[in-house]
């Protein structure tokens, strides 16, 4: 059998990659089946024993899949429990009391950058999508100047902040401190949030008219919410942000203490990103179920109910690692490797050119980042870079950009904002690119500095 030269390599690579973009966005299969077919496929034409093809791929998907659900189970329990005690609506009355009426928008994208945090994106966008309506119908304005601050909260803390899985996994490949990422991710994210939140809201809102009804707007601002039912403020915030602040201490457990010590291996454990989860998820029983009236049987059902959905993004996170041992195990990593050393990229860059590819070819942030970092990680390895915490903001950024049909949450917001194909282009679309542009230079001017 003649071997396949690194050229074809990076030829069928190429052909898998615009394969997954015509599958996913022309004729709209399934993307956990193309993923799996594109993935056989390309290690058919690569000439790897057939024998040696399902191996591989069962291999990778287990090897993501292994930390990745765990974090997936316990993130979305929190958010389940922050969902149906009206936590997000409480921290939503709050800061909307603060900020005022007029500056809404800077209230929105903080709320979604918070809110955020334990969410998965389309969660958060279901749960925050009533207040976001309600908002917008009581100061006045137009839908987008209240929607986009909020998606582009939700969608920054979800490219680039852990707990989220892609930013954990990437954080994993990566051999990146989880503490670290997480107050990088905001340095980051904060600004990049507000340029591409309130700021392009403030510019675009005028440009697009929306129609003057909203049917799916209806269901949500005639209905009156009773915030005295709603629990506290400073408990909601306390609980969602608890897994970070574990996090946070956990990648600073070496400067605070001493290596070795007790309280060294206590922090190290209580800020590995599951038992951070896991320990914030069982304080949310009690403080946003038990302590609000709820009955333990309720909690069962919410924790039990609020798997099922998690089902679709979880196999596609399986089915992204997989893909990238195909990559792995043909050889198109190493062609990649051997031609950024050519072009002398950086890994930094390299790492936001693959997610981008990834992103527009499978609309899933979540698979771009995975499979971007698991192809970049050795790269950086061999490389000796220095930093790479920042590999996965880098990674992270480009897996947001240029939203388009292939996305569900594309269509997620056009439907709830009531918008024409072409509006949603030039409106979430932009915003998702401005948020991927903006958090990558961001990440290049703090390398800078490091």
């Amino acid at each position: 059998m003649t071997p396949v030269l690194g050229s074809q390599l990076l030829l069928y690579a190429a052909i898998a990659i615009i394969a997954l973009v015509v599958l996913i966005a022309r004729y709209r299969i399934n993307p956990f089946i193309v993923l799996t077919v594109v993935s056989i496929g390309l290690a058919l034409a690569a000439q790897m024993p057939a024998k040696d093809i399902m191996a591989a791929y069962e291999t990778g998907v287990g090897k993501t899949l292994g930390h990745i659900a765990l974090v997936v189970a316990l993130g979305t329990m929190l958010g389940k429990m922050m969902a149906e005690s009206g936590g997000a609506e409480r921290i939503a009355l709050t800061l909307i009391d603060k900020f005022g009426e007029k500056n809404a928008h800077w209230a929105m994208v903080c709320i979604a950058f918070v809110c955020g945090l334990p969410l998965f994106f389309e969660v958060g966008f279901v749960l925050l999508i009533p207040i976001a309506f309600t908002v917008a119908k009581r100061a006045g304005v137009s839908m987008l100047l209240v929607g986009l601050p909020m998606v582009a909260g939700l969608s920054v803390v979800h490219g680039l902040v852990p707990p989220h899985p892609a930013a954990m996994l990437a954080v994993g490949e990566y051999g990146a401190q989880v503490g670290k990422t997480v107050f990088y991710a905001i340095l980051v994210g904060v600004p990049t949030a507000i340029i591409a939140g309130p700021l392009f809201a403030k510019f675009i809102a005028p440009r697009i008219h929306l129609p003057a009804e909203n049917p799916i707007a209806l269901q949500f601002t005639e209905r009156k919410a009773s915030p005295r039912e709603l629990p506290g403020f400073g408990t909601t915030i306390l609980t969602i942000l608890l897994p970070v602040f574990l996090m946070l201490l956990g990648g600073w457990a070496n400067a605070l203490t001493d290596k070795g010590s007790i309280m060294n291996n206590l922090l190290l454990f209580i800020g590995n990103s599951v038992i951070a989860l896991l320990i914030a998820t069982l304080v949310s029983f009690w403080t946003l179920g038990l302590a609000r009236g709820f009955t333990r049987d309720d909690i069962l059902k919410f924790t039990n109910e609020c798997l099922a959905p998690t089902a679709a993004i979880t196999l596609l996170v399986g089915a992204g690692g997989g893909l990238n041992r195909i990559l792995i195990e043909t050889g198109v990593t190493k062609e990649i490797i051997a031609l950024s050393a050519e072009f002398q990229l950086s890994p930094l860059l390299l790492g936001w050119l693959l997610a981008v590819l990834m992103r527009v070819a499978t609309g899933s942030a979540t698979v771009a980042m995975t499979t971007a970092a698991g192809i970049v990680a050795p790269i950086a390895l061999a490389s000796g870079y220095p930093h790479p915490e920042l590999l996965v903001l880098a990674t992270g950024a480009g897996s947001l950009i240029l939203s388009h049909v292939n996305d569900g949450g594309f269509w997620l917001v056009k439907e709830y904002f009531n918008m024409t194909v072409v509006q949603t282009l030039k409106t979430w679309t932009v915003l998702e690119t401005l948020i991927s542009v903006v958090a990558f230079v961001l990440t290049l001017g703090l390398a800078q500095l490091l």
